[in-house]
């Protein structure tokens, strides 16, 4: 996703596996794209002033567009996006960028819930995103978290999202970050939905004890007319029905 800069995001890529072993019910290919997959993006303030009606109209059918950071920073232009995503009828969700060394998951969770992450069943409102990655500040990779320390923020902030939502977030993540960082905590992926970074033509290894991903962020270099630059592409992992009735909780 973008954030401070791509060269954090550059240097997470080296680190990323370079085993093709595709996850259960995903058909490799030469390239990302697959039968019973549906194109989609995820943006930032990064991106500028965006064209959702151009967006729509080029076949992205979703956005997870950056909602919150950390305790106190609402990115400037999510208001604007989220609503005009959904004039144009793209599928949209809210994500938040964790920083799990500065508070409590619950106090990250709620945050996030009031300021742009709530949820209705409105066949275009997904559950919000839970980004976990790389610390690009100061603190260590895994933001100077034990793997049962980690474990802990993680299930806190879950465990608060869905109180005030009714709904799993679904968790946003690399396979090296998550292995390493909780440690190959199997428990989260009974119920939330596993959004995977990886930068190739195939998803590759999956976290430990994720049977299937949801969402595949693929490339960070993409081209969608209404966006000007690169922009994150994205694939979810079945057709838009079954996007709307996650959108749904049906």
């Amino acid at each position: 996703m973008t954030r401070t800069g791509t060269s954090v995001r550059r240097l997470l890529a080296a680190t990323l596996t370079a085993l093709a072993t595709a996850a259960a019910g995903l058909v490799a290919t030469a390239t990302p794209a697959a039968a019973a997959t549906t194109p989609g993006i995820d943006v930032s303030h990064y991106q500028g002033a965006i064209n959702w009606t151009s967006v729509r109209n080029a076949g992205i059918q979703f956005a997870f567009i950056k909602a919150t950071e950390g305790t106190s920073y609402k990115d400037p232009r999510f208001n604007t996006n989220y609503v005009a995503a959904y004039n144009a009828g793209v599928i949209r969700g809210a994500y938040h960028f964790a920083r799990p060394n500065i508070s409590s998951g619950a106090v990250q969770a709620n945050y996030l819930a009031s300021n742009g992450g709530a949820w209705s069943a409105d066949s275009r409102t997904l559950p919000a995103a839970l980004d976990l990655e790389a610390n690009p500040y100061a603190g260590g990779y895994c933001y100077g978290k034990t793997t049962s320390g980690m474990r802990a923020w993680v299930q806190d902030f879950l465990n608060t999202y869905r109180s005030r939502t009714g709904r799993y977030a679904v968790i946003y993540t690399t396979t090296s970050w998550w292995n390493q960082c909780t440690g190959n905590w199997t428990a989260p992926w009974a119920n939330h939905p596993l959004w995977i970074a990886r930068w190739s033509s195939t998803v590759g290894t999956l976290p430990a004890g994720a049977p299937f991903w949801s969402f595949w962020q693929y490339t960070d270099r993409g081209s969608v007319p209404g966006i000007s630059g690169a922009v994150d592409r994205n694939y979810w992992n079945g057709d838009r029905s079954r996007l709307i009735a996650l959108a749904n909780n049906t």
